[in-house]
């Protein structure tokens, strides 16, 4: 089974110049604009094994020298790849740790349990399957007494002193520029102190915890100093998400309100990088600024896009002019004048536009995104979560059933943990006086209420535990209704068409999440070969804080991976939408759903059937707005960008892009 189909999903055909230059000059000329040195590898899997790499031999050298290395780790989801390297060196290749010492950058404070926060999380993913001697590792304790803080926070940077200082600091980094837990406005001479989470950094260490409730007050963290006198600093950022903030952090000027480009004063930082976090770096996203370039439709796209933007004017009225200012004159060379450019790319743009995302029947689909035969279509739509459906695409969903087109839904998780302990509560009580009312002499519902209400009120301890089954069946059985209820609100008429598929990566009853299994590949696989869908709509957003959209679509790639050369998979058609996170950029888009004022409504409130997720669902990430409301917001900035761009003015639209399988 293929595992990560989805890392291989390429949008844009980013040369490997861009990228990996061929000599040195080319290197000078396509970074001039970066103040940190990047180094960017096509996938997560490459990058951090190039970083484990380089750490295990600096360990080596020094190892040989008969002295001690000493390395600074973080904790999060970032590193790990990394430390799953390491121990594969360790135990494979005979790399040791025993002359290694680690410092653990930061820690949560006040914890629970000694068993819950980032220390715990090293030891399982790295110190408890190396060799290195526990009396050489040294952490913030997120249990010492309060009056204890102040002293071991200075007796910590002394003791990195006493070792000979840092050798190498591994670092990721937050969606708000935070290095460590150093937020805006941290002081460049700051050292480790303990510092109160709020805001964004609360919400970003909520994916350490079950829910931002449960998040301790504070972190003990290292400071900007602290990095800036370590000898070696390696920043590693992968994913979608990390690409606005690496532009930031790698072109930007230095500020204290973005703490991570302190790093352009390091002499010996650097960043490494994916295609995925480097996508928003000048050489990336907008080459012909540092460039020339290899121009195919999507890029010329982009660049008109930016070109209209830039000049704020929409397609048609770009001029000669207009592109020679602004490094675009190459294509005027390709296509003779601006008119021409303007022209194919206007037509382009205008043809991803449709009202029929099933295709409309008896029509010309030359110049359509979806096909008109067959008429209708069994369309199967996968949601990661029993909203995503709704939030991401509620309007397409809507139009496809009143096309009358056989839509089918298939919730690939429960969703159970991010239903929040007082909705259980507030079921519970209900059946339980319905209970009372109805069945007296029935106790055993009444008291299985009873006792699941006693927990979560007055016995449950927030310890990073798994929760309880029972506990877990009433979460899941709470979204699975407001699934059922949204979906017959949008149209869908039988209750056999709403699919709950429960994939067992999970199922942990944890943040924390399985490996994706055979198991996963194959539940979805059979739904697939029942059903044989002529259409599939699938989550697409890689950005999803919390990676359970990506884990859900690298289960529905290899199974499709699987099934590829089906003569009904062959004829199906893929599409791909994005969540609550962010959407598709102008340059991807290959169908825009346009959305009425009257369906951004049943939108809306289709969202709201979902209501233990309106307000306190424990995922909302670093946005403020609830999912309803960003859906809205970024749907309506899709049909303003196609408005600005000259084309014509909706309410809102829904994008997607086509997924081709792999071969």
């Amino acid at each position: 089974m293929k595992t990560n189909l989805s890392s291989q999903i390429t949008l844009t055909r980013i040369p490997t110049r861009y990228y990996r230059p061929e000599n040195a000059f080319e290197h000078s000329v396509l970074t001039r604009l970066e103040k940190v040195p990047t180094t960017i590898y096509e996938s997560m899997e490459e990058g951090s094994f190039a970083i484990a790499k380089e750490i295990a031999t600096q360990i080596r050298k020094k190892e040989s020298a008969g002295q001690k290395f000493v390395l600074a780790l973080p904790g999060g989801r970032s590193p790990e790849s990394v430390y799953k390297e390491l121990v594969r060196m360790h135990k494979e290749e005979q790399l040791s740790f025993r002359h290694v010492i680690v410092f653990v950058e930061y820690e949560f404070y006040p914890l629970s349990s000694s068993t819950s926060g980032v220390v715990n999380r090293l030891k399982a993913e790295l110190f408890d399957q190396v060799d290195i001697l526990p009396e050489n590792i040294y952490y913030p304790d997120g249990c010492m007494p309060k009056d204890a803080i102040l002293e071991f926070c200075t007796q910590y940077e002394e003791k990195i002193q006493q070792v000979g200082g840092i050798d190498c600091m591994l670092l990721g980094i937050g969606a708000n520029s935070n290095i460590m837990f150093n937020t805006a406005g941290t002081l460049q001479s700051s050292r480790t102190r303990m510092v109160l989470l709020e805001g964004a950094s609360r919400k970003e260490a909520a994916a350490t915890f079950s829910s931002t409730d449960n998040v301790p007050a504070g972190i003990i963290t290292m400071g900007i100093s602290t990095m800036l006198k370590a000898r070696n600093v390696i920043l590693m950022a992968w994913g979608d998400e990390k690409a606005a903030i690496m532009k930031e952090t790698i072109e930007g000027k230095i500020s204290d309100g973005a703490p991570s480009t302190y790093l352009q004063i390091h002499q010996n930082a650097k960043a490494v990088v994916d295609l995925s976090a480097a996508y928003s770096l000048t050489r990336i996203s907008h080459p012909w600024l540092v460039t020339s370039c290899e121009w195919d439709n999507k890029l010329i796209r982009r660049a008109i896009v930016w070109l209209c933007q830039k000049t704020g004017k929409p397609i048609l009225k770009l001029t000669n002019k207009d592109y020679s200012e602004h490094g675009l004159g190459e294509l005027l060379a390709l296509y003779g004048s601006a008119y021409n450019v303007n022209i194919k790319i206007f037509n382009d743009i205008q043809h991803t536009i449709t009202g029929w995302p099933g295709g409309k029947p008896n029509a010309d689909d030359t110049d359509r995104p979806e096909r008109a035969t067959p008429y209708p279509k069994r369309v199967l739509i996968f949601s990661p979560h029993p909203d995503d459906d709704v939030i991401s695409m509620g309007g397409t969903f809507r139009r496809l059933c009143d096309q009358h087109h056989d839509v089918h839904v298939a919730y690939q998780t429960s969703g159970n943990i991010a239903v929040g302990d007082e909705e259980v509560v507030r079921y519970c009580e209900y059946l339980r006086d319905v209970c009372s009312k109805y069945s007296p002499s029935d106790t055993v519902i009444k008291d299985k209420a009873d006792e699941i209400i006693r927990y979560l009120r007055y016995e449950k301890v927030e310890n990073n535990e798994a929760e309880r089954p029972d506990v877990l069946f009433m979460k899941g059985t709470i979204r699975r209704e407001e699934a059922r209820h949204a979906c017959r609100y949008t149209g869908i008429k039988d209750d056999s068409h709403i699919h709950f598929l429960d994939l067992p990566f999970y199922e942990t009853g944890l943040v924390k999440k399985n490996p994706i299994s055979e198991a996963d590949k194959d539940i979805i696989k059979n739904l697939l070969e029942e059903l044989k869908p002529d259409q599939i709509f699938v989550a697409g957003d890689l950005a999803d804080p919390h990676g359970t959209h990506k884990v859900c679509l690298d289960a529905i790639l290899a199974a499709v991976d699987e099934i590829k050369d089906e003569d009904w998979l062959k004829a199906c058609r893929i599409w791909m939408y994005r969540g609550a996170w962010a959407e598709w950029e102008m340059d991807h888009i290959e169908m825009a759903v346009p959305i009425s004022p009257e369906e951004l409504r049943h939108k809306r409130n289709a969202i709201l059937k979902h209501q233990s997720q309106a307000e306190s669902a424990p995922y909302l990430g670093d946005d403020e707005r609830l999912f309803w409301q960003r859906a809205e917001d970024r749907n309506r900035a899709t049909a303003e960008l196609y408005r600005q761009l000259g084309l014509a003015s909706y309410e809102a639209m829904e994008a997607f892009v086509q997924y081709i399988p792999l071969r």
